[in-house]
């Protein structure tokens, strides 16, 4: 793979990513500055992940916008394919949704996929993936979302509901199409083939639109999903993309749940944060200490600052200090290892604390087939 190259897929994210050639690749919308000021005139603030570009392509937003402001409501939908443990990567969609959800005063489904990774994983039973799935739902559910408004749909205990509107779809979208989406082949297993259709049916689960927030990586699903919407008398789904989450060892991929030692998980202890921070976190600094006082550090690539760039110091103004001060060398590597280890696990105490309530709520979550 050349070095401006980079893979992206549902199932695979490898190489260094450029947004820009990416967003041409997938046929998305660049989030402009004109669309940031119509959001944050709308909800009357301005996102900290909007702002630095954490959400960065979009697909007809400004429907949306246009559809709310004429007093039409809208709903969200976000999932996660439950393939282990959730980790901090994965909560960047989640509590976008979770200020989207509050700002809007719309419903929200969470879809837990268990079925989709039983099909792409060989080495995962369906009971496992549906353990999984409990697991993930108790740190969406930790996050603070209300019972009221939201709704955890998991694909093997939710199929009453959801497969009507999977028929509909499947009926719609051909081979042909899929196998270029996904480059799916003969040894390819029909449950993939399939599971387009599933993936796209809480899209439709209400009569009005539907708002996606979610990693750029899952966008191939929806495009089939929009091609065939009008062709069931629906709306065409509308999407809000992030970017991904670097693993700890940097630029090259996205933080995967199937890799502990580049992973954060919301349930690692202090002690396991600390260990795989300051043992596996890519840095931006130099050799050693004299080098880095003199030449600095570039926080554009280390794993450390992007990290709290992401997700860990909404402050902009603290942000740019640890920015400033990491380039010009007054801040060793080190020393912004301790700055995130502190962040994130100040973060994680509450988190599990949460969860553990989340054990004792989690049936409000689960959406009822009718």
């Amino acid at each position: 793979m050349s070095a401006d190259d980079f893979i992206v897929t549902p199932w695979h994210v490898e190489g260094d990513i450029d947004y820009d050639k990416l967003i041409k690749r997938f046929g998305t919308e660049k989030i402009s500055s004109e669309l940031q000021e119509r959001i944050k005139k709308v909800t009357g603030e301005d996102h900290f992940m909007l702002r630095r570009g954490i959400f960065f392509s979009h697909r007809e937003m400004n429907r949306i916008l246009d559809d709310y402001e004429k007093g039409n409501k809208f709903f969200l939908y976000t999932g996660r394919g439950p393939s282990g443990h959730t980790h901090i990567g994965h909560l960047v969609p989640w509590v976008f949704a979770k200020w989207l959800q509050e700002k809007f005063d719309v419903n929200m489904y969470f879809q837990l996929t268990d079925d989709e990774k039983f099909y792409s994983k060989p080495d995962l039973t369906l009971e496992e993936t549906r353990k999984f799935a409990y697991e993930n739902a108790l740190d969406f559910i930790a996050l603070g979302f209300k019972p009221e408004k939201t709704k955890i749909i998991i694909n093997t205990r939710n199929i009453k509901t959801l497969y009507p509107i999977a028929a509909q779809v499947a009926k719609k979208i051909n081979f042909s199409n899929t196998k270029a989406t996904f480059g799916f082949t003969n040894e390819t297993n029909i449950g993939m083939i399939f599971y387009t259709s599933l993936q796209s049916a809480p899209c439709f689960i209400e009569d009005k639109p539907v708002l996606i927030p979610l990693g750029v990586d899952q966008d191939p699903h929806f495009r089939l999903t929009r091609d065939i919407a009008s062709k069931i008398g629906k709306p065409k789904p509308a999407l809000i993309h992030n970017i991904m989450i670097p693993s700890l060892e940097g630029p090259g991929g996205k933080m995967s749940a199937s890799d502990e030692n580049r992973t954060i998980y919301t349930t690692d202890a202090p002690n396991v944060v600390k260990k795989k921070i300051n043992k596996y976190a890519f840095s931006g600094g130099q050799p050693d200490i004299a080098q880095h006082r003199k030449l600095g550090g570039n926080p554009d690539i280390d794993v450390s600052y992007q990290y709290l760039r992401i997700f860990f110091e909404p402050d902009d103004i603290k942000l740019k200090s640890i920015y400033e001060d990491y380039k010009s060398g007054k801040l060793l590597t080190g020393e912004l290892k301790v700055i995130l280890i502190e962040k994130i696990n100040d973060f994680l105490v509450v988190h599990q604390e949460k969860r553990e309530k989340a054990k004792d709520q989690i049936e409000q979550f689960l959406f009822d087939d009718k």
